[in-house]
Formats: C-alpha cells, structure tokens, sequence
C-alpha cells in the first residue's frame, strides 16, 4: 500500500456492503457515501496520520457531522500505541478514525460523535499534590537546562543542601530540619545517586549529590 488511493477501494467496498453509496472525490472531499436520507459521511484518506490530515477533517465538520479519518494500519513497534493516539484524538475532536492494512482489511476504532470525557479523580489528586509540592514556578519557562524541576527532585535538593553543611545525618533529623517529611524514603531510595548510607538510619552526600547541588541549587528554594 503505496498510494492514498490504495486505501479507497476496501474502505468504499466496506461501505457499500453497509448500504451506502460512496463516491470519489467529490467536492474537496476524499470519499463521500450516502445512505438514503441520512446526512453524506466523508472520508479523508491519508497514508498516515498528520496535522494536514486533522485540518481537513475538521473542516468537513461543517458539512456533515459524520467524518472519519482513514490511513494505512501502522506497523512496528509503535504502532499500537500510534493506535491509541490517534483514537483518542478523533474522539476529542468529534470525528471517526479507520485504518486498512495491506491485506485491504478495514477496522474502524472509533465512530464520529460527540466526547464526554470522564474526569479522573485519582489524576486529578495526584496533579494538585504535584502542584502543592512544588515550590515557587521552577519551570516557568518550561524545561530547565538539567531537565524538569519536579517536587520531588526540590524534596531531594533540600536533602542534599543539608547534608553539605551538616555532613552525614539521621533521616529523621533531616527531615525536621528540610520540613521533608519522607526525608529518609528519599535518601534511602536514592533515585539521582546523590546519598550514601553510612551507617543504619544515617544518610552523607556523595560526589554526585555535590554537583548535583550545583546544577539544581536555585530550584531548592521557595
């Protein structure tokens, strides 16, 4: 399946064995199939998925209220979840998304219709206890040259400028001086390499954790 024309021929022939009569490039539309009194359905064809293919669905919403993207089946490794993205995004923006592969078997992943999404408590919680977390607006111009500043790296570094000045320490020393209460969970886990553990319950900063200090310092403040 080279062409986009490649795709017409199965998803006309899945069509019209559902009672629609379809044609080709009618109007600016790719492929427009009609079923008795029913309002047209269009299909924009394109071999995969694009900000080009979207654009051109959207506006065939003016027209219809049924409109589906078509594009090749993917492959690889990706593909299941090209699949997913590309289906949740068609319900969001109202259309239908169909796909060949290049046996000609057509699958439709979703129908054309209005999106309700549900809300997910769980996300939604744990998006504010990120949001609390953070101190001050680390990211405000998005990225930081070290990566994203993230409230558990700021816990990290409030761990970590501690233990520079006061050399090894208890968890739990830490975590009353730092106002970090999983002082030591952080420390012992030790996800960036920064902490050592010198003896039970006592935590020191390695090398790592000094440059990291360096990199990161302003991120540690309110």
């Amino acid at each position: 399946m080279r062409r986009e024309s490649d795709l017409y021929g199965p998803i006309k022939a899945h069509l019209t064995a559902q009672g629609y009569t379809v044609k080709g490039e009618v109007g600016a539309a790719d492929l427009v199939a009609r079923r008795g009194d029913e309002v047209p359905l269009i299909v924009e064809l394109k071999l995969s998925a694009n900000l080009t293919l979207y654009h051109q669905a959207v506006a065939r919403l003016k027209i219809t209220d049924k409109v589906y993207i078509a594009v090749r089946r993917p492959k690889g490794a990706r593909a299941r979840r090209a699949l997913q993205e590309n289906t949740g995004l068609c319900r969001r923006l109202g259309l239908g998304f169909i796909t060949v592969d290049d046996r000609g078997r057509v699958e439709v992943h979703c129908d054309p219709g209005p999106y309700a999404p549900r809300k997910s408590k769980k996300h939604t919680d744990r998006l504010l206890r990120e949001f609390d977390r953070l101190r001050g607006d680390p990211n405000d111009g998005g990225a930081t040259r070290h990566g994203i500043v993230t409230g558990y790296r700021q816990d990290a570094l409030r761990c970590a400028a501690y233990l520079a000045t006061s050399g090894a320490e208890k968890g739990a020393l830490v975590a009353r001086a730092t106002g970090v209460p999983k002082a030591t969970t952080i420390m012992r886990d030790n996800h960036y390499g920064w902490f050592e553990k010198v003896e039970k319950g006592v935590y020191g900063l390695t090398r790592a954790g000094r440059k990291g200090l360096a990199d990161w310092a302003y991120s540690a403040d309110d």
